[in-house]
């Protein structure tokens, strides 16, 4: 979505903005294209071998593009830590990357065989095989209801627990397998492949993507200058209530701090989305920071 984030985030030239996902940074170089000479760019991202892509993909532009590998719940600090106190747009494209997906060593998908490792940080932190052979039924079923919104959670649940009293879950393969295994016959032929959900929940487990979304979002707003503006791009709708929430507390009618710009989430044009079929699930939603006597 590319052109709804240019549309949405840049005002003027001669800017400076934050992209708290930069990933591949896909959006990151078009930013920067259309920002002007005098503008620069943060980004950061968790993942630290898509930093070292990015590094090589921006390189044209030489000091404008500062490369941090780094969470955006910390965004504060990233930003202090290089003397930036302010910035006039910040992005969050969340969810996995098409790199990710495609590198079945991560774990992310179920369309090759890889380790079950699903961290976008692979320097810390535990892995979805660590989640799957080592937490009771109770709680693998819940997180992966609550998640993933997965009906058949309990049944999956039971036998992730079943398959690895014989012998620990390590591979993703082995995984869709069980998954396969626990559901009716008629689901694991549907149009949404039956370990699409479960998969989703584990990733969103394993890196808890939804305990950081708000508060990262309010840091966000903090160290936005007046009139800067900030979008966000979800891929299902644990996020997307996140983000519509968040927005609609900051923009309340007693001293708010944003203005809603989309007063619905923006979605990919039909010509992207048959282009790029990962784009038909995102949701771009935009706020611009206001200014207010009282707000720095």
């Amino acid at each position: 979505m590319s052109a709804e984030v240019l549309f949405w985030l840049i005002q003027e030239k001669s800017r400076t903005y934050l992209d708290c996902t930069v990933g591949y940074s896909g959006h990151a170089e078009k930013i920067l294209e259309a920002s002007g000479s005098d503008s620069r760019l943060i980004g950061l991202d968790r993942d630290a071998m898509a930093i070292a892509a990015s590094r090589e993909r921006l390189a044209r532009f030489g000091d404008r593009a500062l490369l941090i590998h780094g969470h955006f719940v910390d965004l504060k600090q990233h930003l202090a830590a290089n003397g930036i106190s302010r910035v006039d747009g910040i992005l969050f494209d969340l969810g996995v990357s098409s790199p990710q997906l495609d590198e079945a060593a991560r774990g992310f998908s179920f369309q090759g065989d890889g380790p079950l490792d699903m961290r976008m940080d692979q320097s810390t932190g535990g892995t979805a095989a660590d989640l799957v052979n080592q937490w009771p039924e109770t709680q693998l079923a819940d997180v992966i209801f609550q998640f993933g919104e997965e009906r058949f959670s309990r049944r999956i649940a039971r036998a992730i627990v079943t398959a690895r009293e014989h012998r620990p879950l390590a591979t993703t393969k082995e995984l869709v397998s069980v998954i396969e295994g626990s559901v009716p016959a008629k689901y694991r032929h549907g149009r949404l492949h039956c370990a699409t959900r479960t998969f989703q929940a584990l990733r969103i487990a394993v890196n808890q993507e939804l305990d950081c979304l708000e508060p990262a979002l309010r840091d966000a707003v903090d160290v936005l200058s007046p009139g800067g503006r900030l979008c966000a791009i979800s891929f299902h709708s644990l996020e997307d209530r996140i983000v519509k929430h968040t927005f609609r507390a900051l923009s309340g009618k007693e001293d708010p701090l944003v203005t809603v710009l989309t007063k619905r989430p923006q979605v990919a044009s039909s010509e992207e989305s048959d282009r790029n079929p990962r784009s038909r699930s995102a949701k771009l939603r935009a706020a611009q920071r206001v200014a207010m006597e009282g707000h720095s």
